[in-house]
């Protein structure tokens, strides 16, 4: 009832309204809007903060990624395939890495680690070193903080190595991301080869080509590259001398640190001292109110003084255990308890016990120890949903309770929406306490999760998941023959080569022994009999799809000749299915060419490059990036006929282009993420007449209109507008949102008569539909009053404008300077009808709400200062006029003071016409916001 419910939601209020970067949703109404507000929010924050998005009025919804999509992500960067999915699970790691507050006297270890940087050229990496959980990722990552922090100009490419066998250790996939990370940030654009084995030899070059072309340095990190399957054989390069300005720290276990890097200068993390000790206890302890006595200080300290009971994580996990007892139970006994332990894993086994016996029932006991042996099993983790789903007696409550302890606890953490093991010694303690009769229990929780991604499989459903967790246990489980079942199921071959996982995917094949070409014939029959299958568009253009990700697959391959027929066979169904002009069949030329280039057959290259190019400026615009992935493929083909004077323009062109798209969009690795998911959308738009389709074919019409291809833009919202009609009624809220962004391409398109009638339409929906104070009927009333009064049917626009005040005093309250905007705004409307006394009192309301809101100097209270005076003159009142004018200049001249400029006058016997009609008339489509 808009009350606060109880004493701890208020503390929550209170706690939330002090901090900096937390948002808060008031929300009064059913669940399913309250989570729908909530996601809205979440996607807001997602599209402008982390990826920079520039907010258009057009409307868009569910952008985002869904846990089931199987559609790969694709940068748009060469011909390079990257899984956005793994760089995600690179900055939680880093995130992860540096969480903790305590910086355990690193400060002396942080020299170090400068002198490195500061060092003259040859120089080996350096060794970080320590025992397991002595603090190396911390210490790592509270470096390159300081780095990015202090040092703008240098680069840090970092990597931290997850689980051995998880995908975070497969060195193929590292180097390559290196590689793609220092592409990205010299602006080159080259082929890259997918041959894991040739990955691992041409990095150095690579390294010394982009690096020449990096202004500053270049810093290497690459965390426990020790848990890197056969890291010393992959990682070769380190041996070799680096480029002068690149710079290379690898952390690694005292214990496995292979024997030829031990020569490297070495920087070893000392076991923590009894300050440091005393300092992490303390900071857990104090978290939950728990006091210690001198006493028991004392004994810690002196319990905490052998190799393996000073590390960072024994002590924090020590802490974490006491602070958890907390002042319910006795800290004596789990004190006597835990100076038993004399090593992390027997600490693990304390804690996981500890939860056991906090369980109420033997039944959670047993849901504890499968959900933990099965998250174990896995190759890179299990989310929850999927063990909601392998576990049906588990409740959500339950789960919810026992991941809260274990979480708590640092047993496990999520990575990617996945659940996996904090630390590798929270996986040993699990194997020694619910694994100890060895493999045949490992296989029985490796085969239930075999049965869970089977059936998904029977049911057609490849997601990401599947792909990466069924041909992994088959390879585990030893079971050859239905992992080369496995991998003839096209779609998970295709979702693993299109996200990146090509060496893993090879590695698969040799295991069941086949070599290139018995694997393409396989393939290529496997495609054949699909075909028999195919009918109607849909399947038609998923079978062009399976086409082209074979052939670019035989072209990685370098089974060039095999490549060609199923390219060729996927640009035919693809000109068929849609239109020799769609996008994809400029995707489809554009493969087609690269295996005539790597042929040698030049000729035939040009001719497709030259038809993508054309195919790709009509349906994306002149400037879009897709046109300079055409651009530069015809550079590089110009350069190997030593064409340079032709591939230089087309360089240069291409180069102009990306640089735009990024200045424009602010970070480019954020929105080759936002581009890519274009055509993710397009592939989900073929399908049926659903609420989904229709959003999605809403959100593409958004992107075109992003990229100012206006007439695609129209076809797609027309699209979903009808979709929606059919689907859900044409007095649907989704039909207004359909309404009101095909009115803004109108009227961007100034077909002013037809945005008029839509946006009528769309306002007549919201006013039925939602409350009065709602965003989305604000948004609504606002642009049709702006169109209006763009039309010059001022009488039309008084109303709405009125209402867009009664709706901001609503939602904001009357004292909010949004008020005072919308106040200006029906003013200014007023003027132009020469109606001065109703707009007066207006301004003098608006002028009051921004002083009380910003103070008497700030250029809000000058604008409308300005206004008045202008007022005031045509009203024949010269001597208030003077007054409120000198007032503004005044504010006017503080203000250019400010920024170190010359004050100007500005007189006007018509008035400050820049005030009153630009500055405060909102007649543009895109909206700035406030500042």
């Amino acid at each position: 009832d808009g009350r606060v419910s109880s004493v701890s939601v208020q503390q929550l209020i209170e706690q939330i309204s002090c901090v900096n970067k937390a948002k808060m949703i008031d929300h009064v109404g059913g669940v399913e809007e309250g989570a729908y507000e909530i996601y809205n929010c979440v996607e807001k924050i997602i599209k402008q903060d982390i990826l920079g998005c520039e907010m258009t009025d057009l409307e868009g919804k569910d952008l985002g990624n869904k846990e089931d999509s199987s559609a790969p992500e694709e940068v748009v960067f060469g011909d390079v395939l990257w899984d956005a999915h793994d760089e995600r699970e690179q900055m939680e790691a880093f995130q992860q890495a540096s969480n903790s507050t305590c910086e355990l006297g690193f400060e002396k270890y942080f020299e170090r680690l400068n002198d490195l940087v500061a060092a003259p050229a040859p120089i080996p990496p350096l060794l970080v070193s320590g025992g397991p959980g002595s603090g190396k990722s911390l210490l790592l990552s509270k470096w390159i903080q300081l780095q990015q922090k202090h040092s703008p100009n240098t680069l840090i490419l970092y990597h931290f190595v997850g689980r051995p066998m998880s995908t975070s250790s497969e060195s193929a996939l590292i180097i390559k991301r290196l590689t793609l990370k220092l592409m990205q940030h010299s602006w080159l654009v080259s082929p890259l080869t997918f041959d894991p084995a040739k990955l691992l030899e041409e990095f150095p070059r690579w390294l010394e080509k982009l690096s020449a072309r990096h202004q500053g340095s270049i810093i290497i990190i690459i965390d426990s590259i020790d848990q890197i399957q056969q890291a010393e054989k992959h990682m070769k390069w380190l041996i070799d001398p680096l480029p002068v300005n690149v710079r290379v720290i690898v952390s690694v276990n005292v214990e496995t640190c292979p024997q030829a890097w031990r020569l490297w200068p070495t920087l070893h993390l000392d076991p923590l001292n009894s300050r440091d000790v005393k300092s992490l206890i303390s900071a857990e302890c104090n978290s939950a109110n728990v006091k210690l006595t001198k006493e028991q200080e004392k004994k810690l300290e002196r319990h905490c003084r052998s190799a393996t009971t000073c590390n960072a994580l024994y002590v924090t996990l020590l802490g974490k255990t006491i602070a958890c007892v907390g002042n319910t139970g006795n800290i004596d006994e789990i004190l006597q308890q835990c100076c038993q332990c004399q090593d992390t894993v027997s600490l693990y086994r304390l804690v996981l016990r500890s939860i056991q016996e906090s369980l109420q029932s033997d039944k959670e006991k047993s849901l504890l120890r499968e959900i933990l042996c099965v998250i174990g099993v896995s190759h890179n983790g299990v989310s929850e949903a999927e063990l909601m789903e392998l576990f049906p007696e588990l409740t959500s409550a339950v789960l919810a309770s026992l991941l809260h302890s274990l979480h708590k606890m640092c047993l496990l953490t999520y990575g990617c929406g996945l659940l996996k093991f904090q630390h590798l010694q929270a996986w040993e303690m699990v194997k020694l306490e619910y694994m100890e009769a060895g493999e045949n229990v490992i296989s029985a929780y490796r085969q239930k999760l075999v049965e869970y991604f089977t059936m998904q499989l029977s049911q057609d459903r490849v997601t990401w998941r599947s792909a990466d967790e069924l041909p992994w246990l088959f390879q585990q489980q030893g079971d050859k023959q239905k992992l080369h079942k496995c991998l003839l199921n096209l779609f998970v071959s295709q979702n693993l080569y299109k996200r990146g996982h090509f060496a893993e995917l090879l590695s698969y094949w040799q295991l069941v022994g086949k070599d290139k070409s018995s694997m393409a014939a396989e393939y290529f029959d496997s495609l054949k009999e699909y075909e028999k299958s195919s009918e109607g568009e849909e399947s038609m253009i998923c079978l062009a799809d399976l086409y082209e990700t074979l052939g670019r697959f035989l072209k990685d391959l370098g089974l060039l000749s095999q490549a060609v027929a199923p390219l060729q066979r996927s640009l035919e169904i693809r000109e068929t299915a849609l239109d020799p002009d769609h996008p994809r069949v400029a995707q489809s030329l554009h493969q087609l060419a690269g295996v005539y280039v790597q042929w040698k057959k030049f000729g035939n290259a040009e001719q497709l490059y030259k038809q993508a190019l054309e195919i790709s400026e009509n349906a994306y615009g002149a400037e879009h990036p897709r046109v300079a992935r055409e651009l530069d493929a015809l550079a590089t083909l110009y350069q190997k006929q030593n064409k340079y004077e032709q591939a230089e323009q087309l360089r240069k062109k291409s180069f102009k282009i990306r640089q735009k798209a990024a200045r424009q969009k602010g970070s480019l690795c954020g929105f080759a993420l936002l581009r890519q998911r274009a055509l993710q959308l397009e592939e989900l738009t073929l399908g049926k007449d659903t609420p989904d389709n229709a959003r999605t074919l809403n959100e593409l019409g958004v992107l075109y209109y992003l990229q100012n291809n206006l007439e695609t833009a129209e076809l797609f919202l027309k699209r979903s507008l009808e979709m929606r009609e059919r689907v859900l009624g044409s007095d649907h809220p989704d039909c207004a949102q359909s309404l009101n962004n095909l009115a803004a391409l109108y009227n961007e398109k100034k077909h002013y008569d037809k945005a008029e009638e839509l946006y009528e339409k769309a306002l007549d929906i919201r006013r039925r539909a939602l409350a009065p104070d709602h965003p989305s009927l604000a948004y609504t009333v606002k642009h049709l009053a702006v169109l209006y009064k763009k039309m010059g049917k001022l009488d039309k626009a008084v109303p709405l404008y009125e209402l867009a005040v009664e709706i901001r005093q609503k939602s904001f309250g009357p004292k909010h300077p949004s008020v005072a905007t919308a106040l200006v705004n029906l003013a200014v409307l007023y003027c132009q009808m020469k109606k001065q006394i109703e707009a007066l009192p207006l301004y003098e309301r608006a002028l009051k709400i921004y002083e009380d809101s910003f103070g008497q100097m700030h250029p809000r209270v000058g604008e409308t200062l300005k206004n008045l005076a202008v007022l005031s003159y045509e009203r024949g009142d010269f001597e208030k006029a003077a007054e409120l004018y000198k007032r503004a200049m005044e504010i006017k001249e503080a203000e250019t003071l400010l920024i170190g400029g010359k004050a100007t006058s500005r007189h006007s016997s018509s008035g400050d016409t820049f005030s009153l009609k630009s500055a405060l008339s909102p007649n543009t489509l895109l909206e700035h916001g406030q500042r």
